[in-house]
């Protein structure tokens, strides 16, 4: 598994320069069996790094581009209505959209209406999409990155709280440092676009997420996870009283699965065989930050989410014992 991250960065990083972490949680949430949402200003790489790595794993790609005038059907399909040479008689055929593919690239989603957002809901969730009464099963593994541009307001629509909890992690993809940027710039106007290798099947990928599952998580170390989780809910008795002040509305139970898992993956990247507080810790920021929803008396006091999870962080106690 960790051969297989190693060959995926290794290919990734002809392309991509200096997003190492944001690399890394896309290959956590892969191996995972997770979605990611991926946010960041234009021109940061996000829909480079997806297309690099639908190129890297042998398995099928499809790109769609998110739209004010994009139907769910455009999505998932559409049943058309087809004459029969034979019997002389009309029938239905359904004809299946880009969601049937391995890796789906869900190019700035939040330009699009929720209701042709919620056409990903049952794919993602369930793998496999409902039309006309009849299900028609998604091919494993199936893996949704999602893009979306934070400071572009005008002709978007939030995402529905439902479809943010979708998503395994929320990635927030950040400017390079001036020594990655010149040298970005100097290869990317001296040279041609490095021409990737195929390195893992969906086999392998298959194979990973089922290894993943092995990974031991100590029971306190659950614990401490179950704990942060609930710590970000204002109605929870052992909440804290920054929460109960800022935020309306805190994670729920697929926060918790989601750290657990990533942890997993976590643990096995870095060569050990249980999950410890350090992967949970790790991981709460991408796993969180999508799922708090703060109030007006936090957008008043200039308070964010990552604040909040930072917080959140330094107050809810860690375990002294076990393989923490």
């Amino acid at each position: 598994m960790r051969e297989g991250r190693s060959r995926i960065l290794a290919q990734v990083r002809q392309r991509v320069v200096g997003q190492d972490q944001v690399i890394e949680q896309v290959l956590m949430a892969l191996f995972a069996g997770g979605h990611c949402l991926i946010t960041g200003v234009p021109g940061l790489a996000k829909t480079l790094l997806i297309k690099s790595l639908g190129e890297i794993l042998d398995l099928s790609y499809k790109r769609i581009q998110f739209t004010p005038d994009l139907m769910p059907a455009d999505i998932t399909g559409i049943e058309m209505l087809e004459d029969d040479p034979a019997s002389r008689r009309r029938h239905l055929r359904f004809v299946k959209g880009p969601i049937f593919a391995n890796i789906i690239l869900a190019d700035e989603i939040n330009r699009t209406s929720p209701k042709t957002q919620a056409a990903l809901l049952e794919a993602m969730q369930e793998y496999q999409v409902t039309s006309g009464g009849e299900v028609y099963m998604l091919d494993r593994p199936f893996f949704v990155l999602a893009t979306q541009n934070p400071i572009e307001l005008e002709g978007t629509y939030p995402l529905p709280e439902a479809q943010l909890d979708r998503f395994m992690f929320n990635i927030v993809i950040d400017y390079l440092s001036a020594e990655d940027e010149l040298t970005v710039a100097m290869e990317t106007t001296s040279r041609e676009q490095a021409v990737l290798k195929t390195v893992l099947s969906g086999e392998d990928i298959l194979a990973y997420q089922r290894l993943v599952r092995k990974v031991y998580v100590p029971e306190n170390v659950a614990q401490y996870a179950v704990d942060l989780v609930r710590s970000t809910r204002p109605r929870e008795r052992a909440a804290p009283d920054f929460v109960r002040s800022w935020v309306s509305w805190g994670a729920g139970l697929r926060a918790t699965q989601y750290l657990l898992l990533g942890g997993k993956v976590r643990a096995a990247f870095r060569g050990r065989y249980n999950v410890a507080v350090e992967d949970i810790r790790a991981l709460a920021h991408p796993v969180l930050r999508h799922r708090i929803i703060t109030n007006f008396y936090a957008e008043s006091e200039r308070v964010t989410v990552e604040d909040i999870i930072g917080r959140l962080l330094e107050s809810v106690k860690e375990p002294v014992s076990g393989l923490a």
